[in-house]
């Protein structure tokens, strides 16, 4: 099977076809390490070599094509978890930057994100908001020519090894974004979750930090990024589900069982047709959305949604039919389908969790 057939649909230009096979390429021969155990150091080094390899510049810039950002990070994920992880907190971290930020935060922050001479962070989450971003508690008070921030953050990605956190703060004017550097809030209590990842949570006492474009549109600010990154959740989860599928695939080819392969078996090809059918229909959803930001430039706020709830849940359950199908092998630890088991559970949390998702798109039905 050709990973990239799906390349050549209509949502895609020839450049995308080019830097989908310059980007496998790239990632075959460069992600061997990625699969460590020292998450912290593999992450450092990720993004310096995804910022000297070029591919930061397709997530840590002004104009981010969707369609770009998801095909790499379809790939990534195919490969190595982490990789992914690590490309996309740097759009992620920097892309309130490249929306609001002025001319000399840009040239400040975004430039070295780009290039991975410095690791990016976003931190909306709390303790008690997590979903409900009006609910946050962390305070922006004025304090001479600047601002400081007080309180307390959690599920940061990067939270320890970042140089900077765009965070956001009710200040008197509402939600604002702000930039604070790491010497200016203590990371030290780190999050341990099933598929290693640097995470931490953060704490911030009369912390030092700059208004990051208009006071008290910080939700408005948060959400436009979210919009434009949440389609790319779900080209990770198409490429975690395209790598299950291929070692179900190789499993059920070689496994001898009763005289016979695992492939002959009837109940074995239909799990693998709906395996099959729930990547392409995912694809279908992710590029989808992607194309009609990219292309029609439109606000895609139904149809990320969809995109991200249908590929996330789907890869869910692709890589449990791959667990079943490779048997004791896909739990064995450190087996490519156990480690996508623990990877994958997490797309249908962050940035916006699938419950929230289905409200996303029933309101915009109901709202047009």
């Amino acid at each position: 099977m050709d990973r990239f057939a799906h390349l050549e649909w209509p949502f895609f230009e020839g450049r995308h076809r080019k830097l989908a096979r310059e980007a496998e390429t790239w990632a075959r021969d460069n992600l061997a390490y990625a699969h460590g155990e020292d998450a912290d150091a593999i992450c450092k080094r990720l993004v310096q070599d995804l910022g000297c390899a070029g591919y930061l510049d397709h997530v840590a810039n002004e104009n981010v094509d969707v369609r770009s950002a998801s095909v790499l990070r379809e790939i990534f994920a195919y490969h190595a978890g982490l990789a992914d992880f690590a490309f996309v907190m740097q759009g992620l971290g920097s892309g309130a930057i490249a929306l609001a930020g002025t001319e000399a935060q840009k040239r400040k922050y975004l430039k070295k994100a780009a290039t991975g001479d410095a690791i990016a962070a976003f931190a909306l989450s709390e303790p008690d908001a997590g979903s409900d971003v009006q609910a946050i508690k962390t305070l922006a008070k004025r304090k001479g020519d600047g601002w400081a921030l007080d309180g307390t953050k959690t599920w940061i990605s990067n939270g320890g090894i970042a140089d900077f956190y765009v965070v956001f703060a009710k200040a008197e004017e509402g939600i604002s974004a702000f930039i604070v550097e790491a010497g200016e809030l203590d990371a030290s209590e780190r999050i341990d979750i099933v598929a290693p990842h640097p995470m931490a949570v953060l704490k911030l006492k009369d912390s030092k930090a700059t208004l990051l474009g208009e006071a008290g549109q910080g939700f408005k600010l948060a959400m436009r990024n979210l919009d434009i990154f949440r389609t790319t959740v779900a080209g990770a989860a198409l490429g975690f589900a395209r790598r299950a599928f291929h070692e179900a695939l190789t499993r059920s080819r070689d496994r001898s069982m009763f005289g016979k392969t695992l492939a002959d078996f009837q109940l074995t090809q239909a799990k693998l047709a709906d395996m099959a059918t729930a990547i392409d229909a995912s694809a279908l959803l992710t590029y989808r959305a992607g194309w009609e930001r990219d292309v029609q430039k439109k606000r895609i706020t139904r149809e990320a949604a969809m995109a991200k709830m249908h590929a996330t849940e789907a890869a869910q359950q692709v890589i449990d039919d791959a667990v079943q199908i490779c048997g004791g092998l896909g739990v064995m630890r450190g087996h490519p389908v156990e480690k996508l088991y623990r990877e994958v559970r997490a797309l249908r949390i962050y940035e916006g969790a699938t419950e929230v998702q289905k409200l996303i798109i029933a309101r915009d039905l109901l709202k047009s």
